[in-house]
């Protein structure tokens, strides 16, 4: 009997011994990825955990108003260390990193008002993630935080072969709501409840026309929670209508990683 204790704890130590190793040999690796559009050089960012081996679902993240920032390349870290390949775009060009308000508002707005030149923007990335040897291009994945968030929209209102799209606090607004057809995965789109920027009746406008598209959609909001919530950079100051809330930067992140489950298995 004591011969067997022996043997089954010598298996176990030597079981916990080999989860270790494998976890210490786990690394997310991350670098940036230059590509073009035309001629013009755009720069986006790339993570991936190197200790998955074979293809897996990728993730590509569409940043807000001021370019990729380190609320996306966290993320895109969170990501990565569940097993996806994760890409966040470059929107505007390499190195274009406006300044809010004025700046960024006016990048941003060629965006909003010429939805067609974002859509060409954002198919570039899904192109960047799709053709990498390590995803699966039929289990891919759009994410987007405020514009960005309307970047990844765009994406799947374009005809994209998206399984699931996301959008944190994003713009909800589309001139051309008929395009829903076109969208093939499921949305989830994680909303604050008390966002002054994209408050009740644009989400009430943003359900109606999922609806009639006959979408698997979802929209959650959460309490407290304004504009920019789970940009840890934007400062707890509500008065600006865009706060951190970490509590629901938590949830949020949570309901996105249960979509994946379900979404990108």
């Amino acid at each position: 009997m004591n011969k067997l204790k022996c043997t089954a704890a010598a298996v176990s130590c030597a079981l916990a011994i080999l989860a270790f190793a494998a976890t210490a040999q786990a690394k997310i690796v991350t670098k940036t990825v230059d590509y073009t559009i035309g001629s013009d050089p755009f720069q986006g960012y790339l993570a991936y955990d190197d200790a998955t081996k074979g293809k897996r679902a990728g993730v590509v993240v569409f940043p807000a108003w001021t370019g990729i920032s380190s609320n996306e390349r966290d993320h895109a870290h969170k990501l990565a260390k569940l097993g996806y390949v994760v890409f966040v775009a470059d929107t505007y060009g390499k190195g274009i990193n406006p300044k809010p308000p004025k700046d960024a508002g006016m990048e941003a707005g060629r965006y909003m008002k010429d939805r067609n030149l974002y859509r060409a923007h954002a198919q570039a990335a899904l192109a960047q993630l799709a053709k990498n040897p390590m995803v699966d291009a039929n289990r891919i994945a759009a994410i987007g935080y405020c514009f960005g968030g309307a970047g990844a929209l765009e994406l799947a209102r374009s005809g994209a072969n998206l399984k699931a799209v996301v959008v944190f606090h994003a713009d909800l607004t589309s001139p051309t709501p008929d395009d829903d057809k076109n969208i093939k995965g499921r949305v989830l789109a994680l909303h604050g409840a008390d966002d002054p920027i994209v408050p009740q009746a644009e989400r009430e406008k943003f359900e109606k026309e999922m609806r009639d598209a006959r979408l698997d959609w979802q929209l959650v909001t959460y309490s407290n929670a304004m504009h920019c919530f789970t940009d840890a950079e934007a400062g707890t100051d509500t008065s600006h209508g865009c706060a951190y809330n970490p509590e629901a930067e938590k949830r949020s992140f949570q309901a996105m990683r249960d979509f994946f489950q379900e979404t990108l298995r």
